[in-house]
């Protein structure tokens, strides 16, 4: 039985040779073919190519609008840093100020530590006594005395020989 279905197999897979023949295209033919579908292949390519070209237009003017935005908001971020940044030194200062009657222009730490060590170092040297000579004359000219000139008179004998 197993020789019945071999045989019937090889009977079926055998074909006549008429419907096996193949249509035969001359030169001309197969010119025409490929003519045709290369025009087709090259107007698409034309039209692919300048899609690409407004495709790769819009891409880069939105690159460039996205690192504007990008740039600009890097620009605001480190502004707004610096502000808060400046903020907490003034508060500090302010207070530091408050606690030790320093004035807080003088202080130039940038944390509650230095401000305060420099705030002790100004009180310790203006409680030292130092303060300007007072003069006894008042700067006043003094005709009637014949010794010494008054200060007024020594400054202005200065001044008229150191700008000579």
């Amino acid at each position: 039985m197993s020789e019945t279905v071999n045989q019937e197999k090889i009977e079926t897979n055998e074909q006549p040779k008429a419907e096996k023949q193949e249509k035969l295209f001359t030169q001309e033919e197969v010119n025409g073919f490929f003519n045709k579908r290369y025009s087709t292949v090259m107007s698409q390519l034309e039209e692919y190519k300048a899609k690409a070209e407004k495709f790769d237009a819009l891409e880069e003017a939105n690159k460039s609008e996205l690192q504007k935005a990008t740039e600009q908001a890097e620009k605001y971020k480190s502004e707004l840093e610096s502000l808060k940044k400046a903020e907490e030194i003034r508060a500090v200062r302010d207070k530091v100020s408050q606690e030790t009657g320093v004035p807080s222009h003088l202080l130039s730490g940038e944390d509650e530590e230095a401000c305060k060590a420099q705030a002790a170092a100004i009180k310790e040297y203006a409680s030292t006594g130092r303060s300007y000579p007072s003069i006894k004359d008042g700067g006043e000219v003094n005709v009637n005395h014949v010794g010494k000139p008054s200060t007024r008179q020594q400054f202005a004998e200065w001044a008229a020989a150191a700008f000579k």
